[in-house]
This record gives structure tokens, C-alpha cells and sequence, in this order.
């Protein structure tokens, strides 16, 4: 049964969770998709990756995926108890999904068509995911493997970004043996940067989303705890000056002729946090202002470099790309998203939405786009 075979619904591996610390975003972004997937169109098989790393069947109840009450969800209280791992094959001339218990002959799941990988983070996001798709020879919905781990650490993808002649920010980067081997030349070079861009700084994991492990620095007294709090999350610590200003989101989507800009959003301040943090963005849920009131030069100008950076980073099926348009009328780029939140609030759905694409048509555009996708080099 290959992806050209029309004589039967395409299956749908919808793979989530996983072994980053957004492994909750997963779930809660698996449980939109689930619900949205037209199941007369396509069969669905729920894939779930627990936060030691194990494949695992789930049930197919989108409405234990939420966050309720303030409490995330996670995959091992989806797993199908009653089964071992998920196996994807390793051999491209085979789609066959096997499940394997202990002391069993493996148990066949039967082909899958295409995955929709919405890992967000390490481990998913990263190209990781995206490299054992390849090696299997399965389709998948999202950007390949060098644009996935471009996108996901922030130093290489502002250097992709300026090689572009794309705008960005101040940064500087903490590498993990600078900070083992000598941490008062890294605190002296920090201190520099601020001297030279001022204070407060933003200390951040650079291969993480969804805000996790960030602080927001005012002085050195707090910056050994910041790097550490980042640490947590990865060795690789990206610091970032304060850049004035509106903060601004453009949702880019794949059509066959090329890529496409949404509608942009704004995202205004939070009053009760400092900064749009993991609260902000997913337990108090922030609202955003869709399409962001914007004059239409600017918003011409924020799709036209959303759609440059999205080229930039080789970018295929979906982006969300985050700008700051700054006090002196200038846009600057702050990161790309190479699998944007998929949650009910989530911003990159609304932008699209407001655009003429509803929720169900868009997980239908990208599943279709992956289904006429090989992989391998493209």
C-alpha cells in the first residue's frame, strides 16, 4: 500500500508527547488534530511518546487530552496498557507499524501512509523524528530534517536568518564547556553585552519552546540562577537583549505553488506576568489580537518576511515566524516555529482561520501535502 495507492483511506499516525519538557503541549496539540481529522476521508492510528522515550498505542479520546483544571496531560496515562512498544520499520520498502511485548512474537499494525508528527521540542522537533521518518521512508507532515534542526536552536537559526539578510535581534551564546570550564569569562562577557545593549536581558535554552526555562535578568546578581534554570532544559544557553516593542506572529502555510503568509497577530502584554511565558501562553491563555492592527504596509511587509524566513530555513508544510516590530517603525525576527502549536488557542490555527482556512481544512492541506511528498532528497 504506497502513498500513490488511492484504493484506500491514507492512515494517519498521529505521533505526540515525547521526551522534551513541552511534552504536554504535545498531547493537549495531538488531541485538536485527533478531533479535527475528517475520519471519513482517512483511518487514524494515535501514537504516543511517553517522557522516557516509549512508543506506545493510545486511546483515540481527543477529550482526555486537554488541560483541565491547570493539569497537563501526559501519554502514559493514555497508553494502551495491554500493549508493548510501537516499531516503525526500517526499511523503506515497508510501512508496516509492529507492536512488541515481552517474550511475543511481534504483532502487526498494518501500514501507516503518512505521520503528523506534533512533537514539540527536542526529540521531535528537532529533525530527530524527522531523520527515522526518512530512514523509514515514510511521509510526514512538517519540515524535513535540516530545517527542523535549524529551526529548533535559536543560534544557528538567527545565523541562517542574517546570512539571509533577514533582521534580528542582539544575542550572545553560552556554549556548555565555556560555562563548565570558566564561568567568570562567561559571566565578564555577558556583563559587556549588557553594557553594550542594556539591561534586562533574556536567558534562554537554545533548543526549547513553549517558553520553558526562560528568565528575564535585570542585573548580574541574577544571572548565574538564569543560566542554570536554562540549564535545566539544555546545555546550550542563548541570552538576548530587550527589543522595545509590539510583538507580532504570521502564520506561513505550503500550497502547492509555494509558500503563503496568514493574516499576522499581535500578542499583547500579559499584566500578570512579566513576559509571555509557558503560563502566560497555555494556563491563563493569553489572547491574542487576530489580524494584529497593523497599517497595510506593515502587514505586507511582516508576510513578506515571514514567507522569507520560512525559504530561509528550507521550510516545508507549516511555520509560525515571531517578529518584534520595534519602536523605530522596523520589524526584527525573533524565531520561526517549524511545528507551531496546534491547541485550541494556539495562534498559528486562528491566523489561518481569519485567513479563509478553518481548522479541519488545514490538517486536511497538510496531510494531503505530505501524502504527494517523497522523502529523501528534495
Amino acid at each position: 500500500m504506497s502513498s500513490h495507492d488511492h484504493s484506500h483511506k491514507p492512515r494517519v499516525a498521529v505521533v505526540f508527547g515525547g521526551r522534551s519538557s513541552e511534552h504536554a503541549i504535545s498531547v493537549v496539540t495531538a488531541g485538536a488534530v485527533l478531533r479535527a481529522i475528517d475520519r471519513e476521508k482517512y483511518e487514524v492510528l494515535p501514537i504516543g511518546i511517553t517522557s522516557e522515550g516509549r512508543w506506545a498505542l493510545t486511546a483515540d479520546e481527543p477529550e482526555r487530552m486537554a488541560i483541565e483544571d491547570r493539569r497537563l496531560p501526559n501519554v502514559a496515562e493514555l497508553a494502551d496498557s495491554d500493549t508493548g512498544g510501537v516499531l516503525l520499520p526500517l526499511d523503506p520498502g515497508s510501512r508496516e507499524v509492529t507492536v512488541t511485548e515481552p517474550g511475543q512474537v511481534p504483532k502487526a499494525l498494518g501500514e501507516v501512509d503518512v505521520v503528523f508528527p506534533v512533537l514539540h521540542g527536542p526529540y521531535g522537533e528537532d529533525g530527530t523524528l524527522q531523520g527515522l521518518l526518512e530512514l523509514s521512508g515514510v511521509p510526514y507532515v512538517g519540515a524535513g530534517v535540516l530545517s527542523s534542526a535549524v529551526g529548533m536552536d535559536k543560534e544557528y537559526m538567527k545565523r541562517v536568518f542574517t546570512s539571509f539578510g533577514l533582521p534580528v535581534g542582539p544575542y550572545a551564546v553560552i556554549r556548555p564547556r565555556e560555562w563548565r570550564q570558566d564561568p567568570a569569562a562567561v559571566r565578564k562577557r555577558i556583563v559587556d553585552f549588557a553594557g553594550d545593549h542594556g539591561w534586562p536581558l533574556f536567558v534562554k535554552p537554545s533548543r526549547a519552546g513553549s517558553s520553558m526555562g526562560i528568565t528575564k535578568v535585570d542585573g548580574l546578581a541574577g544571572l548565574d540562577e538564569a543560566i542554570e534554570e536554562a540549564r535545566r532544559h539544555d546545555p546550550k544557553i542563548i541570552v538576548e537583549s530587550l527589543l522595545r516593542g509590539r510583538e507580532i506572529e504570521c502564520g506561513v502555510l505550503e500550497f502547492e505553488d509555494g509558500p503563503r503568509a496568514s493574516v499576522p497577530a499581535e500578542i499583547p502584554p500579559v499584566s500578570a506576568h512579566d513576559f509571555y511565558d509557558f503560563e502566560a501562553k497555555y494556563i491563563d491563555s493569553a489572547n491574542g489580537i487576530v489580524p494584529a492592527p497593523l497599517t497595510e504596509e506593515q502587514t505586507a511587509r511582516v508576510r513578506e518576511l515571514a514567507v522569507r524566513a520560512f525559504d530561509a530555513v528550507s521550510g516545508e508544510g507549516l511555520a509560525r515566524a515571531d517578529f518584534f516590530l520595534c519602536e523605530d517603525g522596523e520589524f526584527v525576527i525573533n524565531e520561526i516555529n517549524t511545528m507551531p502549536g496546534f491547541t485550541p488557542i494556539s495562534m498559528y490555527p486562528r491566523m489561518w482561520e481569519e485567513t479563509g482556512i478553518g481548522y479541519a481544512e488545514l490538517v486536511d492541506r497538510l496531510i494531503q501535502a505530505a501524502l504527494r511528498r517523497e522523502t529523501g532528497l528534495r
